[in-house]
């Protein structure tokens, strides 16, 4: 069942701001014997933690690596993906399979060695990485279930602390689930703060290419200097706007009149849905209607950040913002004009080259909008941060203001708002660059754990 979109969502409540992280990815397949269906899922019935697995010992692993200043953009939040897999036409058991990606493992860690690292406070309190080979966890599970019976709808049921590892310490886990139907789940929980989505997935289609003895596809950069800082400092006034210090944050007084109110209470949902790309063309057509060609991306993100203000309008939510934000990555635009070496650099960097954009409208404004309009907002506040001098203000603008930890601003929560988180996926063409030699993937996702 050929899927032209897929989108993801993890949706976190709190007494001030509902904060919606929205991953979109295209070109995905499920798996060929029919729809995914909606079922419960048993927890695993073997599981097994083996001890922390290292790259091969080198003199060069205990030093100190600093956070770059996009790096230090990132609040300490935990990030995962999850990889599915048919039963492998091959005669390989499960034993064989598991040592394969244990011994690949160790040897793809020797390239990305920060990820069997852990993260330390230097003497000015920031966070960096201490590349000392402490390991990565790598667990080895179990469950009886089917990978069709898998409820990929409602992955804080299905992955939730069943196929999804849990980090306790280190940058990275690991978690490699054997299904009844012989079919596998490999699933990967990282610290958002030391990768974003591209460098995470620079790691496992190098793990994938090591496992079944193929060239790494990419030899990963952690050279710092690339995102140097210029002299003097200079910045535009609308980057400082685009964060909130962590120690400045105002207190919110809570309207005791809203406070049985299910928005406002703490919980977090996750679901998936997907999008047929005749639906997304048709967004595309009505994003576009004001004569200025629309993007994918722009399109879907101007519908989500509509439907949503109708929900809170609906909803009696009257007096909320609705905030929407989209991840922007740099690479690209840092190289513009400094000609091929840099371009290479900043293609195999490994760390967060990510921006925040945003848009915040009152719901009331935002929910009866022609789409054509919302996109317009949308494209406008893209653009402001797709660009080379965007991202050289906001490495001047962090240096500022080290040591002082701060967050995006839609999410600080010191307004009665809902935010909107989107990344896409497009650009990630992961379906060929996941084999571990046994298959091609049959279905990919990021997963946000439950905070």
């Amino acid at each position: 069942m050929p899927v032209a979109g897929i989108t993801h969502t993890m949706t976190t409540y709190t007494k001030s701001t509902a904060i919606i992280i929205v991953t979109t990815m295209e070109n995905l397949t499920f798996a060929d014997d029919g729809a995914i269906a909606i079922v419960s899922l048993a927890g695993p019935t073997g599981l097994c933690r083996d001890l922390p697995l290292h790259a091969p010992n080198q003199p060069w692993h205990d030093h100190w690596l600093p956070f770059t200043n996009l790096d230090l953009l990132v609040p300490p939040f935990d990030v995962g993906s999850v990889f599915c897999y048919k039963k492998s036409h091959e005669s390989t058991d499960v034993t064989t399979m598991v040592d394969a990606l244990k011994a690949s493992l160790s040897q793809a860690l020797t390239l990305f060695y920060p990820l069997a690292g852990e993260i330390v406070r230097n003497s000015a309190g920031e966070p960096e990485i201490h590349c000392n080979n402490k390991g990565v966890d790598f667990i080895v599970a179990a469950a009886e279930v089917k990978l069709h019976e898998l409820n990929f709808h409602n992955p804080d049921v299905s992955f939730e602390g069943k196929m999804v590892p849990k980090r306790s310490h280190g940058v990275l886990a690991i978690q490699v689930t054997t299904l009844k139907c012989g079919g596998m789940v490999i699933a990967c929980m990282f610290d958002h703060r030391v990768t974003d989505g591209y460098s995470a997935n620079m790691f496992v289609s190098s793990w994938a290419d090591m496992t079944w003895s193929q060239p790494p596809s990419f030899l990963p950069s952690f050279r710092r200097s690339v995102l140097i800082v210029r002299h003097p400092t200079i910045y535009a006034p609308s980057t400082a706007n685009m964060f909130l210090s962590l120690s400045n944050l105002p207190s919110l007084q809570t309207d005791k009149k809203c406070e049985s109110n299910d928005l406002d209470q703490d919980f977090n949902i996750s679901r998936m849905y997907y999008m047929e790309g005749d639906q997304l063309k048709r967004l595309q057509l009505l994003a576009s209607e004001n004569g200025c060609q629309r993007s994918k991306l722009e399109s879907f993100t101007s519908f989500l950040w509509r439907i949503t203000a109708k929900f809170m309008e609906d909803s009696g939510h009257h007096d909320h913002i609705c905030n929407i934000a989209v991840a922007v990555d740099g690479r690209r635009r840092l190289s513009d004009g400094e000609g091929v070496e840099k371009e290479n650099l900043m293609a195999s960097h490994f760390g967060n080259v990510l921006s925040i954009p945003f848009g915040r409208i009152q719901s009331k404004d935002l929910k009866d909008m022609p789409l054509s309009s919302v996109a317009n907002k949308v494209h406008k506040f893209l653009k402001s941060a797709a660009n080379k001098e965007h991202f050289l203000d906001l490495i001047d603008w962090v240096e500022d203001q080290r040591p002082k930890p701060f967050m995006s601003r839609p999410f600080a929560g010191t307004e009665k708002a809902v935010s909107i988180m989107v990344s896409s996926g497009q650009r990630c063409s992961i379906m060929d660059k996941m084999d571990f030699g046994w298959g091609k993937l049959v279905f990919g996702s990021c997963y946000v754990p439950m905070i």
